[in-house]
């Protein structure tokens, strides 16, 4: 059976997404009386990055007792340390090729610049890679700071 649009629950991205950027426009167009309400938003981006940034440094003292709790449940150690092994293995692996290969090719195919004289123009692209929002604070001081992006464009 095919759902119904009517049928499906969730949130309207593409309503969000067109929402905000009619918003942006219109608070522009405003001009002064607009600036107001801007500097509100930037502000309270700001605000999102440090809460996120804290998020980042605590999370994974949590997540480490979760997986602590875990560890003491099993009760084959050595099937756990060899799987544990073969996943971190996989996992460097992984970035090696993702970070050393597929990054740069794709970063040679955009600019036909070799990618290995300025590696931290890797962080230009590395967004398409991104699987968590957790990681973008960093990428962005990365833009920013080590690229020479505008603040207002990262």
């Amino acid at each position: 059976q095919v759902p119904i649009a009517t049928e499906i629950e969730g949130m309207n991205i593409l309503g969000l997404v067109l929402f905000a950027l009619v918003l942006g426009v219109a608070l522009k167009k405003l001009g002064p009386e607009g600036e107001d309400l801007i500097r509100f938003f930037n502000s309270f981006n700001e605000a999102t990055m440090v809460l996120v940034t804290w998020i980042m440094w605590y999370v994974p003292i949590g997540i480490m007792f979760l997986v602590g709790s875990k560890i003491v449940e099993m009760e084959d150690i050595v099937l756990l340390v060899t799987s544990l092994g073969k996943y971190i293995f996989a996992s460097i692996l992984g970035h090696v090729i993702h970070g050393g290969i597929i990054l740069p090719l794709i970063y040679f195919a955009a600019t036909r610049q070799n990618p290995y004289q300025h590696p931290d123009a890797l962080c230009l692209i590395s967004p398409c890679s991104v699987s968590s929002s957790a990681t973008l604070p960093s990428m962005i001081k990365c833009v920013e700071e080590n690229n020479g992006v505008d603040k207002r464009i990262s």
